[in-house]
């Protein structure tokens, strides 16, 4: 049996957690920048706010409702979803964290336990809520897809209460003719359009289908859900679990910005960023792609791109920031209002696979990059730095409702007042 857990609108849900008085009360958090909104929470919902408008577009509806907003405050996420998934590994024998605020469960050896598998779901859910106060939803299948599809009934539709299990045909039927085919996990925008064309409206009507006559029309990958939906799995538990191939680290600015040395700053800070994310993966990359672009809207637009050859294959932070400050010159222009600027790893592969050069030695110092990350995993991100990262903050994006970052800074713990 598989499950997937899931929060509940969970950057919105996150910023009530240390201010219950949120609770009540409509929220809405915005992208980068505070440009678009990104998360909104159920009160909202109900308001009809919509979701991934730009901020300025609806500024007057949310202020009509008094609408809480809140700017992205990623540290404070990345630590209640790590408190989350902590929780929930406690309740399977194996674990895959698919993103932020998702996690599949593979259960085994826990199965002879459990008699009844929405109680199990509830306790997962009660125990997720009185140690964070994070609300989730949780969904049972005998496949991923399945318990993707049990997931998606927990929370959007009628008749369940946070907890939705397929485990025989009427239930597989019921939840997957009252699903959208476009609901189904991996089937994207123009993959529906393109099933609908077909007649093949709810997630019941794809599983309905020949999974070779939809491998022949559409691929292999279409064909396996097919086969999942009909709860036959196809999606080996550790060929899920890979490392991603590429690493990015991009954002655009509050500002734009003409001035060389925020500018190099910026990228230094992206390039450890990607470092930091290599390491968790236990990878290395021996190419980095450096970007730095202006406003596609601006009258002469500017973008330019260059890739930075290591010597050997590398995730060593001060080796990307050597790296950036080698190739700089060559990207920057002077005059030119940039806006956004990115740091790439390409064709990264797994450390433990690598083959020495002879006569290019290895220089990672991966004695000083364990102690970096773990200091900063102790004590909060950016507590360890390198110097070139420090030299400006012109470039850090704008976030105008920021909420404090009660679990990463000590300044911004929570402070009772006893009468």
């Amino acid at each position: 049996m598989y499950a997937l857990v899931d929060a509940v609108a969970f950057y919105a849900s996150a910023e009530k957690v240390f201010n219950p008085a949120l609770r009540t009360k409509p929220v809405v958090v915005l992208t980068n920048n505070d440009g678009c909104i990104c998360a909104v929470c159920p009160i909202a919902r109900r308001l009809n706010i919509p979701k991934f408008q730009p901020y300025f577009k609806v500024k007057h509806l949310l202020a009509k409702h008094n609408v809480v907003i809140c700017s992205s405050n990623y540290e404070l996420y990345a630590d209640l979803s790590d408190k989350m998934m902590n929780i929930i590994s406690r309740f399977c024998d194996n674990q895959y964290v698919y993103s932020i605020d998702e996690s599949f469960l593979h259960f085994n050896g826990f199965t002879p336990l459990i008699n009844d598998w929405h109680q199990y779901g509830q306790l997962i859910r009660r125990t997720v809520w009185r140690e964070t106060k994070l609300p989730v939803g949780v969904g049972f299948g005998p496949t991923p897809t399945l318990a993707k599809a049990a997931n998606h009934a927990a929370k959007k539709l009628s008749g369940f209460n946070g907890v939705a299990v397929i485990d025989n045909e009427q239930s597989r039927t019921t939840i997957l003719a009252a699903m959208d085919v476009g609901d189904v996990w991996g089937v994207g925008r123009r993959l529906t359009k393109k099933l609908k064309l077909l007649n093949i409206n709810s997630a019941l009507d794809l599983a309905q289908q020949s999974p070779s006559h939809i491998k022949r029309l559409f691929s292999v990958v279409l064909a396996r859900t097919v086969d999942e939906l009909n709860g036959r799995p196809t999606l080996n538990w550790h060929d899920v679990q890979h490392n991603k191939r590429e690493v990015f680290s991009t954002r655009s600015f509050a500002n734009r910005l003409t001035c060389p040395i925020a500018l190099k700053t910026a990228l230094v800070s992206h390039a450890m960023i990607v470092a930091r994310k290599l390491r968790a993966q236990h990878c290395v990359t021996k190419r980095l792609l450096l970007f730095i672009a202006s406003s596609p809207h601006e009258q002469h637009y500017a973008k330019k791109s260059l890739i930075y050859e290591l010597p050997t294959p590398s995730a060593d932070s001060t080796i990307f920031a050597n790296a950036v400050t080698a190739i700089f010159e060559q990207l920057y222009q002077v005059g030119v209002r940039y806006y956004k600027c990115g740091v790439g790893a390409l064709e990264v592969s797994a450390a433990q696979f690598q083959q020495h050069d002879l006569f290019n030695q290895k220089t990672d110092n991966i004695k000083l990059m364990s102690c970096l990350d773990a200091v900063n995993k102790r004590y909060g991100a950016d507590t360890l730095t390198l110097a070139s990262q420090q030299q400006t903050n012109q470039w850090h994006m704008k976030r105008t409702f920021l909420s404090p970052h009660y679990t990463t800074r000590w300044h911004h713990l929570p402070k009772i007042a006893c009468c």
